[in-house]
């Protein structure tokens, strides 16, 4: 069995005047991800390595979740086939993971998230929201392999709420 963990990147700001791919979080992304991560440390098997988009928001997203898991720096990738939108270069990646991995994170942006995970799983989302969390199950054995799977557990910020002041910048 194999599952993947899809997280998109925490809300980053508009403020700064700086390429696409250099966008920070803002102060609610943080919040996000912090909530997020340490809520699926607690529930979640713990993936045995996370994969990033090299862009800063995302991989400053995904180093929240290295955190909350206790993941070694080396169980830890930044890879730029994840600053994808289409979802193509995703699911490539995908396809070519080792097949000694059985869970495994992905941090990376929409709209490729939201049409992956509508692909893979068995459920459709209209958006995966960001700092959103969709875990989908595949019955095979080689990443290779995997078709449509079962959408097992979803996680969005919106319903973490209680948590955290939700006015925040």
């Amino acid at each position: 069995m194999k599952t993947l963990y899809f997280i998109r990147h925490a809300k980053s700001s508009w403020k700064h005047h700086v390429d696409d791919w250099k966008r920070p979080l803002k102060k609610r992304g943080v919040l996000d991800a912090i909530q997020v991560s340490k809520l699926l440390a607690k529930t979640c098997i713990k993936p045995q390595v996370i994969i990033s988009s090299d862009a800063v928001r995302a991989c400053s997203t995904a180093r929240y979740f290295k955190d909350a898991f206790a993941l070694k720096n080396d169980a830890f990738i930044l890879n730029p086939q994840l600053y994808d939108f289409s979802g193509q270069q995703v699911l490539k990646l995908i396809k070519e993971l080792k097949n000694t991995l059985d869970y495994v994170m992905l941090c990376g942006h929409n709209h490729a998230f939201t049409s992956i995970v509508n692909s893979l799983g068995s459920i459709t989302i209209n958006n995966v929201p960001t700092c959103g969390f969709v875990a989908i199950t595949f019955e095979v054995n080689k990443w290779s392999a995997i078709t449509t799977g079962t959408t097992s557990s979803m996680i969005f910020p919106r319903d973490l709420n209680k948590y955290y002041d939700t006015k925040a910048n």
